[in-house]
This record gives C-alpha cells, sequence and structure tokens, in this order.
C-alpha cells in the first residue's frame, strides 16, 4: 500500500520533526561525520518547535503517511516536502523547493516524485543541495533540476552546498 500524501497541519508537527531528523540521519550517514550528525539530529523537541512555528506560519508542507495506521509517532510521517518563495536576493526562478525528504525504506519507490509532482509539479523551481549527495542529485536531475553555478556553505552540516534549478 503506497503512502497517502496530504498537507501537513500544525497537529502533523511531532511526527513531521521526527522524520525530519530521521531522514537527516538516513541521508546524510557518510556525508557528515557521524558525530556531528548525531548532535544535529539529536533535538526534537527544537525540530517540533520549528515545524509547528512554521506550520502556524502557513508554510507549504506536505507529508507522506505511513500506510500502518498502527505506526508510532516516529514512524507516523515517512516523507515531506517544503515549497515556497524564493528565499535567496538572486533567485533564478521565484519558487523554492526548500526541503524533500523520504524515509530509507521508501527510497527508489517513487514518492519522492509523487511528493514533487504534488507539491511543484512542472513548473521552474530553484533549491539547495549537498554537493557531495549524489543520489539526491540524481534524482533531482531526473526531474529536470541542473546545477547553475552557485554555491555556499552550509554551516549546520560543515558542507558546500551548490543551488539547482529547473526553468
Amino acid at each position: 500500500m503506497q503512502p497517502e500524501i496530504r498537507p501537513a497541519t500544525v497537529d502533523d508537527a511531532e511526527a513531521g520533526a521526527w522524520c525530519h531528523l530521521l531522514c537527516w540521519r538516513e541521508a546524510y550517514a557518510g556525508l557528515v561525520p557521524a558525530d556531528l550528525l548525531l548532535e544535529r539530529t539529536s533535538d526534537i523537541e527544537r525540530r517540533i518547535e520549528r515545524w509547528s512555528t512554521r506550520l502556524a506560519d502557513g508554510a507549504d508542507r506536505w507529508i507522506a503517511l505511513n500506510p500502518d495506521p498502527a505506526a508510532p509517532v516516529e514512524e507516523r510521517v515517512v516523507g515531506f516536502i517544503g515549497t515556497g518563495p524564493g528565499r535567496d536576493d538572486d533567485a533564478p526562478v521565484p519558487f523554492e523547493l526548500e526541503a524533500i525528504y523520504t524515509r530509507r525504506a521508501y527510497w527508489r519507490t517513487g514518492l519522492g516524485g509523487r511528493l514533487l509532482d504534488v507539491a511543484v509539479g512542472k513548473q521552474p523551481a530553484f533549491l539547495w543541495v549537498f554537493e557531495g549527495n549524489q543520489q539526491a542529485r540524481t534524482f533531482y536531475q531526473r526531474h529536470g533540476f541542473e546545477p547553475d553555478g552557485t554555491g555556499k556553505h552550509d554551516p549546520y552540516f560543515d558542507l558546500h552546498e551548490i543551488r539547482l534549478v529547473r526553468r
């Protein structure tokens, strides 16, 4: 059974926050030093607060729900996507894909593509991705995103990011 995708509400903040941190652990293992990754993904209360605040402020987030209705809160959300107006002063297009993640068990199942279709569709958009995250870069390339030559340092995970654009 496929996960249901629906808009996130403030009531989803705890489950969404768990998904966010667990996805970071899965996606960034091998990219971020293990001790830094554990430190950055251990403050669930802070992440719940950020999700609650963003959703209360009207952030555009969609979540993919675990098909198992008995799943604990930590496993209730198995993917999410966040979008909005471009936050860069030099935004190449007006729409930004702020985040998209799925849990490892849902990698290569089409869930990421479904989330992208629901929240972004075929419209022009840009995003930031860690330069060394080849799996994510391959996913984005399959969906028409290409590097535009812009990069920056992400101090939170201490990695280099590159900007990808789909015009």
